[in-house]
């Protein structure tokens, strides 16, 4: 990859950011991009990843050093800046200063793939795994199996022990632990998820999760202090409250047990079988980009395997969720699908990419 073609990845992650609701990251990237050109310092800290495709995220991965750098106090001039949200050109000068003066940092930053476990996007998958619960027709909700591919640190595979909010605080749409310290709250657009989900919900109060098990290729622990960094670092400093969510999210994971391994989707499920009784829940969310298609079509085999083998009670049963974007005409939306056993995939509704302002959709194409 040259260095106009990484360039210009970094300009897409600005207009990316822009859209997102971070003005500081999309003026700080695009700062970035003109450095890379100029053979800046910049330049110096993404070299490594000049020969990697797009989704290896390079400017986030450089957003996050950064960011880490603030967090551990070692760029005290930026700091003001990211505290405020402050003039980006100020907070440039400050930046371009804190990546020139720790290259040995940045350097070991680069080489991670920014990991963000994005809480919000837990208001899906409920969502999700409600409707194939409520689709089976018991008296009451079965002992649930929790399998999540691409589960960072772990923290949504405690997702039934949120509270989701579909509007304001008081009145509207609200499931899961009044308590509970992570608050979804705008997780459907007009405070109402579709009449589907509604209904699921209405008739699912409560789940009762009796595994929680993940596999990540680089799983983070949120009670490490190394990693609890590194998942603060990859936020965007000028949206406060996906910190807030992160901090209630790391409490409840010092209440709540789970276990995420280091393995690949496709090796995970290879080794997954259905426990009788019980309902085997495979999800994910945002992950399967970063997934090789080869690896990727092993993992939907084994996806096929499981579905076809919940059969009842006797074998157990089996769903697969997913919130994952898809191409639709010329852009991409990020939708939710669940399917039980091996029946159809069934689409049940769209969001913002971090699982919020979730809404009803249209029939959508395959993945493009």
């Amino acid at each position: 990859m040259t260095r106009a073609r990484t360039a210009g990845l970094i300009e897409t992650q600005a207009r990316a950011c822009a859209a997102l609701g971070s003005p500081l990251y999309a003026a700080l990237l695009s700062r970035v991009a003109d450095d890379v050109r100029a053979g800046g310092p910049c330049a110096d800290a993404v070299a490594p990843l000049e020969g990697a495709p797009g989704p290896a995220a390079a400017g986030l991965r450089l957003m996050g050093a950064v960011h880490a750098l603030v967090l551990l106090g070692k760029a005290p001039d930026l700091a003001p800046h990211y505290a405020e949200a402050g003039d980006p050109d100020a907070a440039w000068e400050a930046f371009r200063t804190a990546v020139a003066a720790h290259p040995e940092h940045m350097a070991e930053w680069m080489r991670r793939p920014p990991q963000t476990n994005e809480v919000g996007r837990a208001s899906q998958l409920i969502a999700g795994l409600l409707v194939v619960t409520d689709a089976l027709g018991l008296p009451g909700p079965p002992p649930v199996r929790l399998l999540e591919l691409g589960a960072s640190a772990g923290l949504n595979l405690r997702a039934d022990r949120f509270r989701i909010r579909g509007g304001p605080p008081e009145g509207g749409f609200a499931w899961g632990d009044p308590a509970s310290p992570v608050v979804l709250d705008g997780a459907w657009r007009g405070g109402t998820p579709p009449p589907r989900i509604a209904a699921a919900a209405a008739r699912i109060p409560a789940l009762r999760v009796v595994e929680r098990l993940g596999c990540d290729v680089d799983p983070l622990d949120p009670l490490d202090p190394g990693d609890a960094l590194a998942l603060r670092a990859y936020l965007w400093p000028d949206v406060p409250h996906r910190a807030g969510r992160l901090a209630g999210a790391t409490a409840l994971a010092r209440e709540v047990p789970a276990r995420v391994v280091r393995q690949g989707a496709a090796d995970f499920l290879a080794g997954t079988r259905l426990r009788p009784g019980t309902l085997t829940v495979v999800w994910h969310s945002v992950m399967r980009q970063y997934v090789p298609p080869a690896e990727w079509a092993r993992a939907e085999a084994e996806l096929d395997r499981l579905g076809r083998a919940g059969r009842g009670p006797e074998s157990g049963w089996f769903a697969h969720v997913a919130f994952e974007p898809r191409r639709v005409g010329g852009t991409h939306r990020f939708v939710l699908t669940a399917r039980l056993g091996d029946g159809p995939e069934e689409l049940l509704a769209e969001a913002h990419p971090w699982g919020l302002d979730g809404r009803a959709t249209e029939a959508t194409a395959p993945d493009g």
